[in-house]
């Protein structure tokens, strides 16, 4: 049989044509010290200064990966006028604070990466991302997901138009988050911290959807007060695709005593093929390469199963940062900008107001709100 499908399916993008812009890490947590900053080395990025409001675990950090400049403020690290790209990693509710105070050094800054959410809602995400062009500073939002491998490969088997046209979109997630203490002081739980990955991840395959339904419950072993804690939803595009996700975090008394079965599995059928993946997150810190397999009618009767060492964390951050910095040098709009990323925003605002009306939500209803 000749092969007709090509395999190369670019599961790792480009590497940016700069990579030694000076790179300023805020926050010292996991996230920053066992993930980006793991990342970035590989990639040969150039941090050179981290700050944390507590600087001994910043200069703990620092001597770990090499990083030869320690503040004990963020105010600190902005006004270091050799830094010119800004990294953040603190909860979402301190970072709006960061990158306000950052549009303030733009004669030096030239890019922010910023965590998501961006915000905690539409409307101040709105409010950052317009400070953020009003500076010429570009802006980009950490939404790692689409740079998981799996989830590149599926992008590129879609505009190759091996699926046909989508039909039906599914995620289904059965994994136990650790959430984080600041997590408890929001009143929005999974849509916000962790359905945000799924949701962005849809637009980043087809686009935006006109509606989004939503169920949820609070998940039985989060004790703290929440009303989104397992939640279901659907998103209905124009088109007659439908996408939709179970975002279970509960996925049964897996820590309570029965066995567990832990896993994120996608799927997307389309008119002439079908293909489904796992996410190798949940099996983090095992470094756990995500899946994926497809068919296509353009040559029947076969299953492709492209495969791959690199692993969504902490590979995937190299992409995120990549895309900035590419965007930075050749003077371009990232591909996660903050302007796209306020999109993902809307949507999970739309989530919200889904669950608590009990109907389903325009997504046009929040971005005309604007």
């Amino acid at each position: 049989m000749t092969l007709s499908i090509d395999l190369d399916l670019r599961h790792i993008p480009e590497p940016p044509p700069r990579t030694d812009f000076a790179i300023g890490a805020i926050g010292a947590g996991f996230i920053m010290r066992d993930v980006h900053l793991v990342a970035y080395r590989a990639a040969g990025y150039r941090v050179t200064a981290i700050a944390a409001t507590n600087i001994d675990k910043a200069r703990q950090v620092a001597s770990q990966h090499n990083i030869p400049k320690v503040y004990g403020s963020y105010q600190e690290l902005l006004a270091d006028k050799s830094i010119e790209v800004i990294d953040i990693a603190v909860p979402p509710h301190v970072q709006p604070e960061i990158i306000r105070e950052a549009v303030k050094h733009a004669d030096h800054i030239k890019g922010i990466l910023a965590q998501k959410p961006l915000a905690l809602n539409y409307r101040d995400a709105r409010e950052l991302v317009r400070m953020c062009e009003n500076a010429g500073i570009v802006l980009g939002v950490n939404q790692n997901m689409r740079y998981d491998q799996s989830i590149r490969a599926l992008k590129t088997v879609l505009e190759r138009g091996y699926l046909g046209q989508p039909v039906l979109a599914t995620i289904d997630m059965r994994a136990i988050p650790h959430w984080k203490p600041w997590s408890r002081l929001y009143g929005r739980l999974t849509l916000l911290i962790m359905s945000i990955h799924h949701l962005d991840t849809f637009r980043y395959l087809f686009g935006d959807p006109e509606w989004v339904y939503v169920s949820a419950r609070p998940d039985p072993r989060t004790d703290f007060p929440h009303r989104d804690g397992i939640v279901l939803y659907v998103l209905e595009y124009a088109d007659g695709l439908r996408a939709a996700a179970w975002d279970d975090v509960w996925a049964g008394p897996a820590r309570e005593g029965a066995a567990s079965n832990i896993y994120i599995r996608w799927r997307v059928e389309g008119t002439e093929g079908m293909a489904e993946g796992t996410i190798g997150w949940p099996g983090y810190p095992n470094a756990i390469p995500s899946t994926m397999r497809f068919t296509t009618a353009k040559q029947p009767n076969v299953w492709f199963e492209p495969q791959w060492k690199e692993v969504w964390f902490p590979d995937a951050f190299r992409g995120t940062m990549g895309m900035l910095l590419q965007a930075i040098a050749e003077g371009k709009t990232p591909a996660i900008s903050g302007r796209d990323n306020l999109r993902t925003m809307a949507l999970v605002d739309a989530c919200y107001r889904s669950l608590d009306e009990h109907r389903p939500v325009r997504l046009s209803e929040i971005l005309e709100e604007g």
